[in-house]
């Protein structure tokens, strides 16, 4: 694609990879404000000239013209680039980018999608509590879908959401929703795998990772969460390979480290552990809520290298930062459950249910909790988080 002003010159090839042979070429010269006409042009061909038999979602997905107002296009896709930079920074321009592009045209349903996109994970890269950000996500998602509700974007956000928000109830089904309309958006597979991890179904958690992976190869965040299932599989190896690669595209993304330097207090290699989570701290700043929710504490790391009395002073710290309303009921528990104080690590987590702890939903992965596993009481907290029942604060 080459543009120059208000024009655009695109030079298609259609190529059988096997051998070589030349299906189909065709060069197109158009005006900016009938890019989406020349998508559906391209589409069209491509699928007669391989004789493909498009379904119907398909066929709208192609004739589809999400904005009239190109400007507000580009603002869009603008938006996300910055969102995929997964950045303090890029999440506060993609918010602007995303808040423009609904200006240029009030009825655009992606750009209200990006917009709860950003809201949604804006508290993992920034100081912006959730309880804050949440709302904005929310009624932004709810936009879309009133809008069209043939936005896949919309449908895979507000699966998101009730991912984090609702302890994953409800989640799966805009999943698949989602996924069915627009099979080829990575954010849908990869966002996928976040919650089929949280529910204990690793493999086919890694397989939608792949999947994501495979459709968008250069995504940072991506290539970094690759690595998530298998750390939740407890596949450790794998998991420190894919964060390895994943740093070796991007040296200064912090998560990355974080990632790594948990895996590798799995895998028992702490000085290496500290490490990584130093050079993360020194990234990034203090690491997010969720960061530690999706990953862990270095618990092992700690209790070799922090000293005897390392826990005692984390959970006096832990405790003063949840009176502060710094951190959830669940930060506590871990530190309980890993110095083994069974009682008082259930009776955090019962409290965390009662609080309506966001982060109960990786309860069945996170390795703080093992000293737990099999307590029939921890086993009926994990089923009632699971289940469809709703805690009393639970919003609708």
């Amino acid at each position: 694609m080459q543009r120059t002003a208000d024009r655009v010159h695109i030079n298609v090839q259609l190529i059988k990879a096997a051998s070589d042979a030349h299906l189909w070429a065709e060069a197109y010269d158009r005006k900016l404000t009938d890019i989406f006409a020349v998508e559906s042009e391209i589409a069209k061909t491509i699928a007669e000239t391989l004789q493909a038999k498009l379904n119907g979602s398909e066929q709208r997905a192609i004739a589809t013209r999400p904005t009239e107002n190109t400007e507000a296009h580009q603002l869009y896709l603008k938006g996300r680039f910055f969102w995929n930079k997964r950045t303090s920074d890029g999440m506060m321009k993609s918010i602007d980018y995303f808040t423009r592009a609904i200006e240029k045209d009030p009825a655009y349903g992606l750009a209200y999608a990006g917009l709860a996109d950003a809201y949604a994970i804006l508290p993992n890269y920034s100081q912006t509590p959730w309880n804050e950000s949440y709302p904005r996500a929310k009624a932004a998602v709810l936009k879309a879908l009133e809008l069209d509700d043939n936005v896949a974007e919309a449908h895979i956000a507000l699966a998101n959401l009730k991912l984090w928000n609702d302890w994953a109830q409800g989640a799966e089904k805009e999943f698949k929703r989602g996924i069915e309309l627009s099979p080829s958006y990575a954010t849908g597979h990869h966002w996928y795998s976040v919650y089929l991890s949280a529910v204990g179904r690793h493999q086919e958690a890694i397989a939608e990772m792949t999947k994501a992976q495979e459709l968008d190869p250069f995504s940072l965040i991506i290539n970094t969460e690759l690595g998530l299932p298998y750390l939740y599989a407890r596949e450790y190896d794998r998991a420190i390979t894919h964060f390895q690669k994943a740093i070796e595209m991007d040296p200064n993304f912090a998560f990355a480290h974080f990632a790594l330097a948990e895996a590798y207090d799995r895998k028992g290699r702490y000085e290496d552990a500290l490490a990584e989570h130093d050079k993360s701290i020194a990234l990034a700043g203090e690491p997010s809520q969720a960061w530690l929710a999706m990953t862990g504490l270095l618990k092992d790391t700690y209790q070799t290298l922090g000293g005897k009395d390392y826990w005692q002073k984390r959970l006096e710290v832990t405790r003063k930062l949840y009176d502060e309303h710094a951190v959830t009921p669940k930060a506590v528990a871990e530190i309980y459950a890993v110095v083994g104080d069974k009682e008082q690590a259930l009776g955090w987590l019962e409290k965390s249910y009662q609080e309506h702890d966001r982060f109960l939903v990786f309860l069945k992965v996170q390795s703080e909790f093992d000293t737990l596993r099999g307590d029939p009481r921890f086993e009926a907290l994990i089923a009632k988080v699971f289940s469809a029942q709703k805690s009393p604060t639970q919003s609708p």
